[in-house]
C-alpha cells in the first residue's frame, strides 16, 4: 500500500512500516507533538511512518464517551500534520458521507472492524480514491477478509491494505491467530493493530479495558511471521487519555519497542 503514498519517508527501506498516533484528536499541539516524536523515532530506524488520529469516535460504548473535538476541527488538525512534516495522515470513517469528507484532509482511509461488512461504506472509501485499510472484524476469519478488499478492488482502487486487530475471545477478551497473517497477505498487505488487539472490550464497566503490558510481546510476533505493518495508538500520558487510554502505549516507550522491532525484521529479511 505505501507504493501508492507518495509523502512517505523510506520507502525502499524495506522494513515494516508504522501507523500510529493517538485514538482520538484532542488537540493540535498534543497531535503536532506526537507526530514530532514519533518522527524522530522512525527517521532514526528508516521506518515508512502514518500519522493516525480518529476525527472521530462513533463506536464507543456508552452515550457519554468522548466523541471529537469538532468533526471539521479535526480533520484541520490531521491536514496541518501531513503538511507540517511532510507525512501521509489517515483517520477512520463510519458514515458513507464520511469518506469524501476525510478524503479532502487525510491520505488514507480506514474503515472500523464493526463496520468492513458495510459494502456501501467500502465502496464509497474506494471511489475517493484514497488508499483504504480494512479492520478486520473480531468475528470473522481472516479467509474472509478476501470479499472486503474484493469490495475495493472491484470499485476500481487497488490501494488497499488489511489490518488485523483481534478475535473475539469470550465476552470481554480479544486474541491474535497469528495464521491468519500469511492468510490474508494473499489478498493484500497486513497490518497488525497491536494496541486494539489487547484491548478488553464489554465491561460492566461501559469502559474498555486492556493489557498494554504485552504490546512489546504481540507486536514482536506480528513483525516475526510477517506483517507488513504495524499500528500502535500512543500517547504521552495514556491515563489520561480521552479515549482507548487502557491499551495505549506511553509515547516514551516507543523508541525502545521500535528498535527492537527493526532488530527483528532485519533477521527475517
Amino acid at each position: 500500500m505505501i507504493q501508492y503514498l507518495d509523502n512517505i519517508q523510506h520507502k525502499d527501506s524495506k522494513n515494516f512500516f508504522l501507523i500510529a498516533g493517538p485514538c482520538i484528536i484532542e488537540g493540535e499541539d498534543m497531535a503536532l507533538r506526537i507526530a514530532e516524536k514519533v518522527i524522530n523515532i522512525t527517521d532514526k530506524y528508516s521506518i515508512p511512518y502514518i500519522f493516525k488520529g480518529s476525527f472521530k469516535k462513533a463506536n464507543r460504548s456508552r452515550v457519554d464517551s468522548f466523541t471529537t473535538i469538532g468533526e471539521e476541527k479535526s480533520l484541520e488538525i490531521l491536514k496541518k500534520v501531513g503538511e507540517t512534516f511532510n507525512i501521509p495522515t489517515t483517520t477512520d470513517i463510519h458514515e458513507n458521507e464520511h469518506a469524501a469528507l476525510a478524503a479532502q484532509y487525510v491520505d488514507v482511509l480506514q474503515i472500523p472492524a464493526f463496520l468492513v461488512r458495510q459494502t456501501d461504506l467500502l465502496v464509497a472509501a474506494a471511489q475517493t480514491g484514497k488508499c483504504v485499510t480494512l479492520k478486520k472484524g473480531q468475528f470473522l476469519s481472516p479467509e474472509a477478509m478476501k470479499f472486503a478488499v474484493q469490495k475495493i478492488t472491484d470499485s476500481d482502487n487497488q490501494k488497499v491494505a488489511i489490518i488485523e486487530r483481534g478475535n473475539s475471545f469470550g465476552y470481554t477478551d480479544l486474541i491474535v491467530d497469528y495464521r491468519g497473517i500469511p492468510t490474508m497477505r494473499e489478498y493484500a498487505p497486513v497490518i497488525l493493530d497491536v494496541t486494539h488487539s489487547l484491548q478488553q472490550p464489554n465491561q460492566s464497566s461501559g469502559v474498555t479495558g486492556g493489557r498494554p503490558d504485552l504490546i512489546e510481546t504481540v507486536a514482536k510476533a506480528g513483525i516475526a511471521v510477517g506483517a507488513d505493518g504495524i499500528f500502535i495508538e500512543t500517547h504521552p500520558t495514556p491515563e489520561t487519555a480521552l479515549s482507548d487510554g487502557a491499551n495505549m502505549l506511553r509515547l516514551d516507550l516507543l523508541e525502545d519497542l521500535l528498535q527492537k522491532l527493526t532488530r527483528i525484521r532485519e533477521s527475517i529479511l
